[in-house]
C-alpha cells in the first residue's frame, strides 16, 4: 500500500523483510500488514515487558487468570441465555401481531356480510375470485422472498441486514430467524412481504367461507367463528410472549445489560469468529456486541477489583473493539462500554483522537514486533506485584 521508509530482517522476532510503510503501519515482504490482537494492545498499554514476555510464549500465572477465565464463561453464558429468551420473545409476540390482526379482519368482514343488503356478484363467484388473487399473490410473496430484488433497486441496508452480513462474515452467531442470507427479513425489510403474505391468508380464508356459504347471513357466521377460534388461539400465544418476556427481563438484568439492549454478539473464546481489519492487521474478540439505538456498540468485561477510574490498557483494547467493530458493520460505532462488575459502567467515546491514539499504539507494537527492545515504561511496584507474568521479568521490580 505505502511506500518502505525503513526495511528489517530480525532472527529474534522472526519477521523478515517487514517495512515501515507511509502510512506508519509495518508490512512484510508479501505486503501483508502485521498482525496485532486486542489482546496485543491491552498488555503493550499496561506494560511492553508483559506483552514481550507473552509474546515469548510466557503465559499468565496466578489465581486471578483462572478465575477471570471462569467468570466470563459464566458471563457469556448469562448473555446468551438471555439472547435467547429475548429472540423467543420477538417470535411469539410476531406470531401474535399476525394472528390479531386476521382477528380484526374477520370481525370486520364478518359484520359487512350480515349488514349489506345487496351484493353484486353470488357468493361461489366471489369466492372464485378471492381465491385467484389469493393464488397470483401467494406466488408474488415467494419471489419477492427468494429474488434479491432490494438489490436490484439499490436499496440500501437494514440495521437487521447489516447484522445479518455481520454475523455471516464473522461468524459470530446464530441468526435469530431468517437464514443469513434470507433478502425478505421479517422484521425490517420484509414489510413488503409479510404484507403480501397476510393478504394471502386473509383473501382465503374468505374464499374459503364463502364456498361454505348459501347466504351472506352464513359467511358473517362462519367469518365470525373464525375469529372467536382464532381469538383463543392469540390468547394463548400473547400468554407465551409475555411469560417469555418476563424470563427475558430477568435474564437481562442477571447479565447487567441496559433495557432495549439487543445482543448480536458474545465471545466464548472458542467457537466465536474474529473480527478483522486486513488493512491494518488489528483482530480480536469482544466480549459482546449489542444493538443500542441503532448502533453496534463493542463491550468489554473486566471481572478484577473495580478500580477508581478505568485501566489505560482496559481503554485501548476497547478502542480495539471499537474499530472492529465499525469496520465489520461499516457504520460508523459512536463509543464503546466498559464494564466492571454490574454496576460500574464506563462509556469509552470513539473519534478522532482516540482513533489515532489506538493506529499509534499498533504501529509501535508492530515496531517492536520487528525491531525489539522492549522495556518496562514504568516505577510502580504494585503493578510489577499484580503482573501475571513477573515469574519471567528481569526488569521486575518485586
Amino acid at each position: 500500500m505505502g511506500g518502505a521508509g525503513s526495511s528489517v530482517m530480525s532472527r529474534s522476532s522472526g519477521v523478515y523483510g517487514a517495512k515501515l510503510c507511509k502510512d506508519g503501519f509495518w508490512r512484510d515482504a508479501e505486503n501483508s500488514p502485521l498482525r496485532i490482537s486486542a489482546s496485543d494492545i491491552e498488555r503493550h498499554a499496561y506494560c511492553p515487558m508483559s506483552w514481550s514476555l507473552a509474546r515469548q510464549g510466557n503465559s499468565g500465572q496466578g489465581e486471578a487468570i483462572n478465575s477471570g477465565k471462569e467468570k466470563h464463561a459464566e458471563i457469556h453464558k448469562k448473555v446468551v441465555e438471555f439472547q435467547d429468551k429475548q429472540i423467543q420473545f420477538k417470535k411469539h409476540l410476531l406470531i401474535w401481531t399476525w394472528w390479531f390482526t386476521v382477528i380484526i379482519a374477520l370481525v370486520i368482514d364478518s359484520i359487512a356480510f350480515v349488514v349489506i343488503d345487496d351484493i353484486i356478484v353470488s357468493p361461489i363467484d366471489l369466492a372464485r375470485y378471492l381465491a385467484l388473487w389469493s393464488m397470483i399473490l401467494l406466488f408474488a410473496t415467494i419471489l419477492a422472498i427468494y429474488l434479491p430484488w432490494r438489490g436490484w433497486l439499490g436499496l440500501s441496508e437494514t440495521l437487521r441486514q447489516e447484522k445479518n452480513r455481520l454475523i455471516q462474515q464473522n461468524d459470530i452467531m446464530q441468526s435469530e430467524w431468517e437464514n443469513i442470507d434470507f433478502q425478505g427479513g421479517w422484521f425490517e425489510a420484509g414489510k413488503i412481504e409479510i404484507s403480501l403474505l397476510f393478504t394471502v391468508i386473509l383473501l382465503g380464508i374468505h374464499s374459503i367461507a364463502l364456498v361454505a356459504a348459501e347466504n351472506r347471513t352464513q359467511a358473517g357466521f362462519i367469518l365470525f367463528t373464525l375469529a372467536m377460534l382464532w381469538t383463543l388461539a392469540a390468547s394463548w400465544q400473547l400468554q407465551r410472549a409475555l411469560l417469555i418476556e418476563n424470563a427475558a427481563e430477568i435474564a437481562r438484568k442477571d447479565v447487567g445489560l441496559e433495557e432495549d439492549t439487543e445482543v448480536v454478539y458474545s465471545d466464548d473464546e472458542e467457537s466465536t469468529g474474529l473480527l478483522i481489519d486486513e488493512n491494518i492487521g488489528l483482530r480480536g474478540r469482544p466480549d459482546q456486541i449489542v444493538v443500542v439505538d441503532g448502533e453496534f456498540i463493542p463491550v468489554e468485561q473486566k471481572t478484577g477489583r473495580i478500580p477508581k477510574r478505568p485501566h489505560l490498557s482496559h481503554k485501548m483494547q476497547l478502542l480495539a473493539y471499537l474499530h472492529l467493530v465499525e469496520t465489520s458493520t461499516k457504520r460508523s460505532t459512536p463509543y464503546g462500554i466498559l464494564r466492571y462488575g454490574n454496576e460500574d459502567i464506563h462509556q469509552i467515546y470513539w473519534d478522532e483522537n482516540t482513533k489515532q491514539e489506538l493506529f499509534s499504539a499498533i504501529q509501535e507494537i508492530q515496531r517492536l514486533t520487528v525491531e525489539g527492545g522492549a522495556k518496562r515504561n514504568h516505577e510502580r511496584k504494585g503493578k510489577c506485584q499484580n503482573c501475571s507474568r513477573k515469574y519471567a521479568c528481569n526488569e521486575s521490580l518485586v
